[in-house]
Order: structure tokens, then sequence, then C-alpha cells
């Protein structure tokens, strides 16, 4: 399991970017996101610019706001800068959820910049995602392993190892009915992590 640390100075412009995708995939601005958070819209800006630091406190505000876990505003660690905001080793990634849960998502794009973001789902046998999820995103998906059967809107498909999906701004839900975990690569446009 990859250590996750805070962040550090030469992190920071993740953290400012990874904040700042957040913040626009839930229609903040600066400044609601700085009244919600009891904090300047100037330090917050700085904290999307890479030019401060936020507290611990500051990180658990944030992540509350923006409805992600904390760990997702945590760094994995990158022993080689040149790789950092490029590269993501296997053993670095963020993870969110836990087998308990009955899903593990993995970050695999190096930060939430750009214009998508890459995770790769492990859904845990007979886990079901009961209430649709509806998401002002275009989302694409690989099934690697499994079988999972996945409802866009009303319509119900059966996706098996090597199909893939596609769909834009519908609901959606889904459960792995099947023995064997189910692997799935997502692609996910604007990033919402």
């Amino acid at each position: 399991m990859s250590v996750m640390h805070p962040i550090d100075p030469s992190n920071t412009n993740n953290l400012g970017r990874d904040l700042r995708a957040l913040r626009k995939s839930r229609g903040l601005t600066l400044s609601q996101l700085a009244e919600l958070s009891n904090r300047s819209v100037g330090f917050i800006s700085q904290i999307e610019r890479g030019i401060s630091d936020p507290s611990i406190n500051d990180l658990r505000s944030l992540a509350k706001i923006l409805n992600v876990p904390l760990s997702l505003l945590f760094m994995s660690e990158n022993p080689d800068p040149v790789e950092r905001g490029f590269i993501v080793r296997k053993g670095a990634r963020r993870s969110l959820g836990t087998k308990i849960d009955g899903i593990v998502e993995e970050l695999l794009s190096p930060d939430l910049g750009g214009s998508f973001e890459m995770f790769r789902s492990v859904i845990e046998p007979f886990t079901e995602q009961v209430e649709p999820v509806l998401r002002q995103t275009e989302e694409a998906g690989y099934i690697v392993q499994g079988q999972i059967d996945l409802w866009v809107g009303e319509q119900k498909f059966n996706l098996n190892t090597g199909d893939s999906f596609r769909f834009d701004h519908k609901p959606c839900r889904w459960h792995n009915k099947g023995d064997i975990q189910a692997i799935i690569i997502w692609v996910v446009s604007p990033p919402v992590y």
C-alpha cells in the first residue's frame, strides 16, 4: 500500500490544480468556496495557484465542502520529481473506498487538472450501486475483468470482460453479479473526484 503524505511545497501545484478542478466541477466560484470554508478569496486563490500551503484543518474543511475524502487531497509519494504531474506508478496511486465498501477506486491520472480523469475501479463480487448517480459528465469505460450489469437511465446492459461503454450526462448504476472482482477503467470528463 502506498504511503500518503500531506502536500509538501514541491507538490503544492498538484493540490492547486486538483482543488481548482474539484471547485469548478461543483460549480463553485472562488468567492463561494472561500465563504463556505471561512477563508479569504485570496487564500483559496493562492492554494489554487500553488503559492500557499493549507493546514490539515483547511484540507479537512475543503474535502467536506467538495464532498471528497480527505485522502484525495493528499499526494502519493513520488520519489522522482521529473515524473510528478506526468507519471503515476502502480504503488503510488491515490485510492478511494475499501474492500469493505465493496469498491476501491484508484486515480490513474497524475492530478485532477485537464479536461478528463482516469481511474480504475475494483468492484467486489455481488456489490451493487443501488441508487443511480447523475453527474454532469461524459463517461466511458472498459471492462478489464469480470462482468457487471450497467444501467444507463432505464436501459440495462450486461457487460463482460473486453466490453466497453460510453454515456453523456445520464444517471447510471451498476451491479457486479459475478463471483469474481470486476475491474473497470473509467474515463470521466470533466474531472469530478
